[in-house]
């Protein structure tokens, strides 16, 4: 059995597959509420208080017994007892003067939801992917807003307030394991909708000026600043905290802290401490390097007549020096692969980062010349 609170109000029967839905908004304020207490004394005057607020009836406790019977009718049957000895224990207890859910054997759906989060709390610091495969199990619980339907008094609208913010907080974790194991390319439009739907959480909108600056869109993660700013000092009339203004400042300079975790490397081969990768791409130099009939640029094999043995080596180490690359004389044909690459991936990246700073010279540019009234010139 599992009470269901993340959402409207339920109660799910793992026996038979069946959900219960209380009927009426008084049936489903006085379940949230035994619900959100459950295991503790609710006394009655409590309970009426919840259901009927400032104008409950003149016979408001006979109404709530009312209630309370129509509520039990709804529940299956409690479990046998341990030992087989007749029926469990009722759901809801009469304990004068007032009422109790006991849970037994079962469970609720916020408790679920925060044992995950709790486990994906502490997978976050080692394994940040784990942690965010845990989040997406503990958010998948949520049907619509904790206790929808349900909130007529204070009980269950504290309850529903306190599980939107462990909610909003368990978004939050998700977003940053997300960012941690280098997925910044899958939730930028999911960080998008957050900032629109909580417009004063500071903590969203830096999490997607982050993931948009990864995914090269400085001037985009930028903009995620200005409409930040704008929004808080208009609704509230104060400036973005420090660690907002912090990370607009690092996108502005390129700073390198706001780089992508890097990529795990390929495993080393036992014998030689190569990555498999880079072995497998220098194997064909080896045997060519050998002699070995049948290899490509040996005599015989393909590209026979200048690819094989000493001629491929001095290949390598001229692609090498013309590369930038100091190689010794005695390196081997893996060594020299494994620099390449390296020195390509550099390259690589500073061709990136000269375009992104070509664009914002270009709008910076672009909004010179268009408040100055000047007309641009077609390239």
């Amino acid at each position: 059995m599992q009470f269901r609170i993340l959402g409207p109000v339920e109660m799910y029967d793992e026996r038979t597959g069946v959900r219960i839905l209380p009927a009426g908004a008084k049936q489903r304020a006085l379940l949230g509420a035994l619900v959100a207490l459950a295991g503790h004394h609710v006394s009655v005057p409590r309970l009426i208080d919840e259901l009927w607020g400032e104008h409950p009836p003149a016979n408001a406790a006979n109404a709530l017994q009312a209630h309370v019977a129509r509520l039990r009718r709804h529940l299956p049957a409690p479990a046998p007892a341990a030992g087989g000895g007749g029926g469990g224990q009722e759901w809801i207890s009469t304990c004068p003067p007032g009422y109790v859910l006991r849970l037994g054997g079962a469970d609720t759906d916020a408790r679920a939801f925060a044992e995950l989060a709790a486990r994906a709390q502490q997978a976050a610091p080692h394994a940040p992917g784990r942690a965010a495969d845990l989040l997406r199990q503990a958010l998948a619980l949520w049907r619509g807003p904790a206790l929808e339907g349900s909130v007529l008094g204070d009980i269950c609208a504290a309850e529903a307030a306190q599980l939107e913010e462990h909610r909003l907080a368990a978004l939050e974790l998700l977003y940053d394991a997300c960012l941690r194991a280098g997925r910044h390319g899958e939730i930028t439009g999911e960080l998008e909708e957050l900032t629109t739907e909580h417009p004063m959480r500071e903590g969203f909108y830096d999490q997607l000026m982050l993931a948009l600056y990864r995914c090269g869109r400085q001037a985009e993660a930028l903009c995620v600043y200005d409409r930040a700013r704008k929004r808080l000092v208009h609704e509230l009339g104060v400036e973005p905290g420090p660690a907002l203004r912090a990370r607009m400042e690092a996108i502005l300079r390129h700073d390198t802290a706001l780089s992508p975790p890097p990529v795990p490397r390929p495993a080393a081969h036992p014998a030689t401490g190569l990555p498999a990768a880079v072995l497998g791409a220098a194997a064909p130099l080896t045997a060519a390097g050998r002699g070995e009939p049948g290899a490509p640029g040996a005599p015989g094999g393909p590209g026979a007549g200048g690819g094989g043995g000493p001629a491929a080596a001095g290949a390598w180490a001229r692609a090498a020096a013309g590369a930038g690359i100091q190689a010794d004389a005695g390196a081997g044909a893996g060594e020299v692969v494994l620099a390449l690459g390296t020195e390509i991936d550099r390259l690589h990246r500073r061709i990136e980062a000269l375009r992104l700073q070509q664009r914002q010279l270009l709008r910076r540019f672009e909004a010179l010349t268009a408040g100055a009234g000047t007309p641009l010139s077609a390239p």
